[in-house]
């Protein structure tokens, strides 16, 4: 079985590629947990001086796998998400992502915390949360109404309605909509460019940018509590039966 996770170094710019195509790179917990380690490392490295978040054609990341999710809650063990997501908030180095094709849950929150979002022309974007029951994460509910406004936040992250490449783009969530030929190669162009400015300007203008990343790490635990309680609410549990029974 390939890596569901690949990690490549080009030039100062490490790509972490989900590479689960079968399952539209639908995240397990070994997937978290191996691009936390990416993060982490990047983080320690004097080399990468951007990293860049990419999937596969036709599929940026379809959020949480939900039978692998569940059985994880199920069994009482922690999800490994929280990690990925303190990594995320507290990774210095510049994030860059090119999506292709659907970017759903976490697939679109994770995007809140890049610097520079290349989205392919047919790229889909969606957070429903709250249909299965439970309730946005990754420091969304703080980070979705300061980049979206509330409006467009509400809309994307409660009522669970998708966006447009265009859409994102006007809201603020992407920089650039490209042609799906063009996406990796403007994704990288972006991160050879961040990765050329002097390092200690852009760590300095970007953690200016950022504000107060404690508020975001109490904001992702907030989160990630009633996360864990929403999981075991009659509420979830009948809305991932009826998903599940739907995938058979």
């Amino acid at each position: 079985m390939p890596d569901q996770v690949v990690v490549t170094d080009d030039d100062g710019v490490r790509i972490v590629r989900m590479n689960r195509p079968e399952k539209k790179n639908a995240l397990t917990q070994p997937m978290y947990a191996e691009m936390t380690r990416a993060l982490r490392e990047a983080e320690g490295s004097d080399t990468i001086r951007c990293v860049i978040f990419a999937g596969s054609p036709g599929a940026f990341c379809a959020g949480s796998d939900i039978s692998d999710f569940q059985k994880r809650a199920e069994g009482g063990l922690k999800p490994i998400t929280v990690d990925f997501l303190h990594a995320l908030v507290r990774n210095p180095k510049p994030l860059v992502a090119a999506v292709d094709g659907l970017a759903i849950g976490i697939g679109t929150t994770m995007l809140l915390h890049c610097d520079y979002v290349v989205a392919a022309s047919g790229a889909i974007f969606a957070t429903p949360f709250t249909k299965l029951g439970l309730i946005p994460e990754a420091a969304s509910s703080l980070l979705g109404p300061m980049r979206l406004g509330y409006a467009r936040a509400f809309a994307l992250l409660v009522m669970g309605r998708s966006m447009s490449a265009e859409d994102a783009k006007a809201s603020g969530l992407v920089n650039a909509v490209v042609d799906p030929a063009a996406l990796e190669t403007t994704a990288l162009q972006a991160a050879r460019e961040i990765a050329a400015l002097p390092t200690g300007a852009v760590a300095l203008a970007r953690k200016l940018l950022r504000g107060n990343l404690d508020d975001l790490i109490r904001r992702v635990d907030t989160e990630a509590m009633y996360f864990r309680e929403r999981l075991q609410s009659e509420e979830a549990r009948a809305a991932f039966a009826a998903f599940l029974a739907r995938k058979k």
